[in-house]
């Protein structure tokens, strides 16, 4: 598969990851190569990857613990910390294997640290190859108030090799597909219509739709940097699936979610919604719900946490001048953003959902 460019970051693909990475050391000239993994990608990524790597510059390793509950800037600190004591400066590099916690929050680790070091994510999920690794958005939470804190910026090369995807369980490829079925409805029916009959996709098809859902982001992205506009499509389904992941989060009596599950359920929210004020197809949204939850299965929320929930959709980044906005859907492929919804149609999604 072709490198992809956007915004000057090159996303390479399998085999071609470390060919590129090897002629990127070698032209850079870093001071100190930093690894930074979690207890996972320490054991089951780092081997694979360590193997291709071409370089006589001194690597050291950093583990933090695995979790979004720990994708904080507590976490931050204690990396900082390391990277001081063990001598890193400007001119390092930071090297992230890992998910969406690792590279969101390694990227913020680097390009904060002494004002800015290099950094490659290196994505070994589905979710944080086809969305997290991609787009330059970096940061950690505030509490359990997802991505309060961060900045946008983009690192040197992102490498998306599928043959990290052998490692994980069935749940985080679920959590992955999530943003990928949310690609297909921001942006095109033909993208979405491959999703139709999710139980007969395999492993092999997955490298053409990784790189297509790559190819849908790094266009909105290059068109929208910093989330001024067309890029606010992009949170198709988090308004609400990020308040309801953060409840789970924080809620001792809940299962915490993965991001995926919740952004179904969000998404499930948002195309009633959009029926409602849209006009978005009914049948649509139906058969959309019998999709998603017959794949991915019914999160019990009861009446009594609508009223949380609810109270946790103005922390979410797309807010501003004390408004809520939603992303709906007008038709398959057809987004519109900064839509103002009430409460009692958020009651009323929830209600279907549960229904």
């Amino acid at each position: 598969m072709d490198s992809i460019t956007a915004n000057n970051c090159v996303i390479h693909f399998n085999e071609n990851c470390y060919t590129s990475l090897n002629a990127h050391l070698k032209s850079k000239n870093f001071s100190k190569i930093f690894i930074l993994v979690d207890e996972n990608t320490h054991n089951y990524c780092l081997p694979i990857f360590i193997e291709k790597l071409e370089t006589n510059v001194i690597i050291e390793i950093i583990e933090i613990e695995s979790g979004e509950i720990n994708k904080t800037i507590e976490t931050c600190v204690g990396v900082w910390n390391t990277l001081s004591e063990l001598d890193a400066d400007r001119k390092s590099l930071m090297i992230n294997i890992g998910g969406g916690v690792i590279t969101d929050l390694g990227g913020f680790v680097a390009c904060t640290f002494k004002r800015g070091m290099s950094y490659i994510n290196v994505p070994t999920t589905l979710l944080s190859m086809v969305d997290a690794s991609v787009g330059g958005k970096t940061g950690v939470d505030l509490g359990h108030l997802k991505n309060q804190i961060g900045v946008i910026s983009n690192p040197d090369l992102v490498l998306i090799d599928t043959v990290f995807l052998d490692t994980l369980p069935g749940n985080q490829m679920r959590s992955g597909l999530a943003e990928m079925l949310k690609h297909g409805l921001i942006s095109n029916k033909i993208y979405w219509n491959k999703f139709k009959e999710l139980s007969k996709l395999s492993l092999n098809d997955l490298d053409g739709l990784i790189y297509e859902s790559v190819m849908i982001k790094k266009n909105v992205v290059d068109e929208d940097p910093f989330e001024n506009g067309l890029r606010k499509t992009l949170n198709y389904g988090h308004t609400l699936g990020h308040a309801i992941e953060s409840y789970f989060l924080s809620n001792q009596n809940k299962t915490t979610l993965l991001h995926g599950e919740s952004i179904i359920i969000g998404m499930i929210l948002a195309n009633y919604i959009s029926t409602k004020l849209l006009d978005f197809p009914e049948q649509t949204t139906l058969d959309i719900k019998e999709l998603f939850i017959g794949y991915y299965g019914k999160v019990v929320i009861n009446k009594s946490d609508y009223s949380t929930i609810i109270e946790l959709l103005k922390y979410d980044k797309k807010n501003n001048h004390g408004n809520i906005n939603f992303v709906l859907l007008e038709s398959i492929g057809n987004p519109k953003i900064d839509c103002k919804v009430e409460d009692a149609l958020i009651i009323e999604a929830l209600d279907f959902y549960n229904s």
